[in-house]
């Protein structure tokens, strides 16, 4: 009777030990490549369009800011939000990387990586994309959106190096 019970207590605690683990107590350092501010090329294509967005991703270790401006020709009417047709919006967050995809997940936030108010203009709330990544050189990488057809060509505005802050 003391067999079975001891294989269950050995198996049980295997698992507990194996199948858990702590998270790191400092960010990971990410994709080395990514390190850095990349800006997003404006195209003759995009200007064409009623609605287009410029991207500036900051990449920072296992972390990203990015700030996505739009710019708008629809008429708004007296929206104070649109400000003529042009706004900016903020995200931050972390990314994985697994093989030519990119995931980024987030939150919306303010310019000053402040958590946003739900209330105010614009998107609140979780901010979540996957990117293809291709054409990659030391100073330029095109990001392909999931969610969209017009690919985000970017160029390198300054590199940067990942030092792992404590979580």
């Amino acid at each position: 009777m003391h067999k079975p019970f001891a294989f269950y207590l050995l198996a049980f605690t295997f698992l507990l030990l194996t199948a858990c683990k702590f998270n790191p107590n400092t960010q990971t350092p990410g994709e080395s490549y990514l390190q850095g501010e990349w800006q997003q090329d404006t195209s003759a294509l995009q200007k064409k369009l009623v609605d287009y967005s410029l991207y500036n991703i900051r990449f920072n270790c296992d972390s990203f800011f990015v700030s996505i401006k739009t710019f708008s020709k629809a008429n708004s009417g007296a929206d104070s939000c649109t400000k003529g047709g042009q706004w900016t919006e903020y995200a931050k967050g972390v990314y994985q990387q697994k093989n030519d995809t990119l995931h980024v997940r987030g939150i919306f936030c303010n310019a000053n990586f402040t958590y946003k108010d739900p209330a105010g203009c614009y998107r609140s709330g979780v901010y979540e994309e996957y990117f293809k990544v291709s054409n990659k050189t030391d100073s330029t990488i095109q990001f392909s959106p999931t969610s969209s057809v017009i690919a985000i060509n970017t160029h390198l505005v300054k590199r940067y190096t990942c030092n792992p802050k404590p979580l």
